[in-house]
Parts: structure tokens; C-alpha cells; sequence
């Protein structure tokens, strides 16, 4: 019978902590890489992170905590990384292990900026992980949320089914219901794209629109988000499943998404720096936006971006939300 694979998860903030929570359900140890030394000691003092699910109250002798990422990256077959994507670069420049054989899985909701890649191309042009052992981890799923525990779901997707099914197996509770795709890049641009439209909804009810524009705006970004990823990786995939259309629907709507809280408060008008001063956590929306905006446009046959490009002149050209809205109101239908 072969080993148990060992699971390292990289980060401290709140998605990282509810995969830690999660593994932990079926798990006799996962390591755990934190670039703070107080959250680490915190953590073995009080048992549970000091910032981020603090309700979460985690054994202490399952968990192997780090400061190191290379100890982190030795001791694993499966790293996980959650640290939001504007952070990636600067913590993977620690990284001397030899992580080829490794199996890479992206929970960062975002591209890395400084190479203009998803997390997975990062790896495999940079690292040179084969594709075969990048995984993405899509929801819909909130930390919140599993924080409490109440029922959720995840899509593991991955080229190689059966590191798919191992990590869906592992992640698996009486909470976590989940599934498998092989659309690894399309679920890692859908992850990124909803936490824009996202910002979008929030900047619209900041704005003082109602439910009903609320609901055009959603179905227009899933057919929007529909023609981007088609235009950067063609594949049969069904937009609607979870994965995609679902992710996108709790971003926009919940009250735990950052995102939404973000443009929410641009829409009532606080600056960019000040509603993330404010807010004390990463949007990566509007990280997220940036990347889009860019790729979209170095793409020779540009696709039809109307609510990114919008979000894009509020948060990057420093347009007023009202006048760019009332125009954007045009294009949908």
C-alpha cells in the first residue's frame, strides 16, 4: 500500500487557514508555511490564527508549523499555495528546494504580476513542473464559511485525473463536497476573472443600484468571462457549472466577499488607497483587473471586455464610478 501523501499549505490568511481547517478533518499532520513568526507563535500558544478565522481552533500536534518555505517544500508532496497573487513573486524568490517532482496546486485567485502568468504557467515555465502535476482549487466556497462549517463546494481540477481525485479525496468532508475537472487553466482564469466582477457588483450597489441591474450584471459577466477564457485556452467546458458560474454568483453576492465589500466602498466614493487601508485585507480584484486589462489587450483579437474594462477605468484611471457605470449600463443587455 503506498504512503499517504504528505500536504504543505502556503500562506496565513484566510482561504489558507480554511484548507488548513479542511485537510485537518482527514489528516494525521499538514504542514502549514507562514511567513510571520508571531501568527506562528500565536498559533502554537493559543491554537488558533490571530488575524484570520480566528474561531477556528486548530490540534496543534497536527499541524507542522514553518517559518521556512524550503522546509515546507522538502516535507511535502502536495504544496499548496494560497498567498495572495501581488505576494507570490516575492515569497517564491525564497524558494531554492527542488520542487520538480512535486505536486503544485494554485488557491491564489489571481496572476502573478511581475511574469504576467496564472500561478500553474508560473510553475511550469519558471519551475518546470510538468502540467500534469498542476492542480487549481475553485470554489464556490467561502473561508467563512467553512469556518462554520456549513456545507460547501470544491473543484479540483488537474490534467492528471487520478492527483485530481487524491486532492479532492483529502479535502473531502460531511461539509466539503467535492468534484473534478481537467480545466485547469480555464477554472484558474475564471477564479481570477469573478473576484472583478465582483468589485463590479460592489461598485454598483455602492452606487445605489438594486437588484435588478445587480442581476444583469451578473449575467452579462458570465458570458463575458465565457468569451475571455475562451480566448486564452479553448476547450469544451460548460460555463455554468460551479466551478465558473457559481464562483462568480457567491463572489458577487455574499457578505463575506472582499471583493464585493471593496468596490462596494469605491462606489461610495473612498479612494482605492483608502478603502484598502480600510479595509485591512487583499482584494485581489483589483489586482486581478490590472492582469485582465493587460492581457486582454495584447491579445491580437481582443475579446469584448465591457465590465472589466470598466472596473479597469475606475480603479487604474481614476474615472468617477457614477459616469462610468451610467456609460456601462449601455452595453449590457
Amino acid at each position: 500500500m503506498s504512503k499517504p501523501l504528505k500536504y504543505a499549505v502556503f500562506g496565513s490568511g484566510s482561504w489558507a487557514t480554511a484548507i488548513v481547517k479542511m485537510l485537518s478533518e482527514n489528516l494525521d499532520e499538514v504542514g502549514w508555511y507562514m511567513r510571520s513568526i508571531y501568527t506562528k507563535e500565536h498559533l502554537l500558544k493559543e491554537h488558533h490564527n490571530p488575524s484570520y478565522l480566528s474561531s477556528v481552533e486548530f490540534k496543534i500536534d497536527q499541524l507542522k508549523l514553518s517559518n521556512d518555505i524550503n522546509d515546507m517544500a522538502n516535507y511535502a508532496d502536495v504544496l499548496i499555495f494560497a498567498i495572495p497573487s501581488a505576494f507570490m513573486f516575492g515569497e517564491l524568490e525564497k524558494l531554492t528546494a527542488n520542487v520538480t517532482n512535486k505536486t503544485i496546486v494554485s488557491a491564489v485567485k489571481g496572476i502573478i504580476p511581475e511574469s504576467g502568468l496564472l500561478v500553474g504557467e508560473h510553475f511550469h515555465d519558471i519551475y518546470k513542473i510538468p502540467f500534469e502535476n498542476i492542480a487549481v482549487i475553485a470554489g464556490p466556497c467561502h473561508a467563512e464559511e467553512v469556518a462554520l462549517e456549513r456545507l460547501s463546494y470544491l473543484t479540483i481540477s488537474c490534467a492528471d485525473a487520478s492527483k485530481a481525485k487524491l486532492i479532492a479525496k483529502d479535502l473531502a468532508s460531511d461539509y466539503i463536497k467535492t468534484k473534478i475537472s481537467d480545466d485547469v487553466i480555464g477554472t484558474e482564469y475564471a477564479v481570477m476573472l469573478k473576484n472583478i466582477y465582483a468589485i463590479a457588483a460592489g461598485i454598483a450597489h455602492g452606487l445605489g443600484y438594486g437588484d435588478n441591474f445587480q442581476s444583469v450584471l451578473m449575467s452579462n459577466a458570465i458570458r463575458e468571462m465565457k468569451r475571455f477564457i475562451k480566448k486564452m485556452h479553448k476547450m469544451k467546458r460548460n460555463i455554468n457549472n460551479s466551478a465558473y458560474l457559481g464562483d462568480l454568483l457567491v463572489t458577487g453576492y455574499s457578505v463575506f466577499s472582499r471583493n464585493r465589500m471593496f468596490g462596494n466602498m469605491i462606489g461610495k466614493g473612498y479612494t482605492v488607497k483608502s478603502a484598502q487601508m480600510e479595509m485591512n485585507m487583499v482584494a485581489e480584484g483589483y489586482y486581478a483587473t490590472k492582469s485582465a486589462h493587460l492581457l486582454n489587450e495584447k491579445n491580437k483579437r481582443k475579446t469584448k471586455t465591457p465590465i472589466i474594462d470598466a472596473v479597469y477605468a475606475v480603479l487604474y484611471e481614476g474615472k468617477e464610478p457614477k459616469a462610468v457605470f451610467k456609460k456601462l449600463t449601455d452595453k449590457l443587455d
